[in-house]
């Protein structure tokens, strides 16, 4: 029996808000209810809930997306904020045992930070992703997750893209090549 965890990436106020800095949308923020249910019941059923959130200090010339995107998710902005009822949410539950918010510095949930090792230790092997964008972090955590051997379920309807074309890719990419499961 596979043990589950839900790993929330990126659902922030920068990445959905419509004057957030690198937003998605309106795409982001159709799936606001959908994300808002998955990440209750998860915690509801005692299953791990990771929020692995973008985090970026300004002025950081030496980072690698300056020259690709705005800033964004800036340390001690409201942008790095979680979105809507998400975010109230979560914060219901902040001293809940199985909810964990992680500061990200790369696309990938697991580049520099401790998510492979709080996953082990709990047991888990199946991954649920969520969260924005779907071409650009939720794809690079799900290849993560693919090469550690993890497996990966992606819920279509809680994952957007400012990019249409790469949201599509990506969701045909998940199947296809890396064995996830698209629900």
């Amino acid at each position: 029996m596979e043990v589950k965890a839900m790993i929330q990436i990126d659902y922030t106020w920068d990445f959905v808000a419509d004057n957030g800095a690198l937003s998605c949308q309106e795409p982001a923020q159709k799936i606001e209810s959908t994300i808002y249910s998955l990440t209750k019941e998860f915690i509801e059923n005692g299953d791990y809930v990771v929020l692995a959130v973008d985090v970026h200090e300004e002025g950081d010339t030496c980072h690698p997306e300056t020259e690709l995107f705005p800033p964004h998710n800036l340390r001690g902005t409201k942008g790095r904020d979680l979105y809507g009822s998400v975010k109230e949410l979560v914060n219901e539950n902040k001293n809940h045992p199985n909810v964990y918010f992680m500061d990200k510095t790369r696309y990938s949930a697991f580049a520099g930070t401790d998510l492979e090792m709080k996953l082990r230790e709990r047991g888990i092997t199946e991954l649920h992703l969520v969260g924005v964008c779907t071409d650009i972090c939720v794809l690079h955590t799900a290849i993560d997750a693919y090469n550690k051997g993890f497996s990966i379920v992606v819920h279509q309807n809680a994952v957007a893209s400012f990019n249409e074309k790469g949201h599509e890719w990506s969701l045909d990419h998940f199947r296809t090549v890396l064995g996830a499961r698209v629900i």
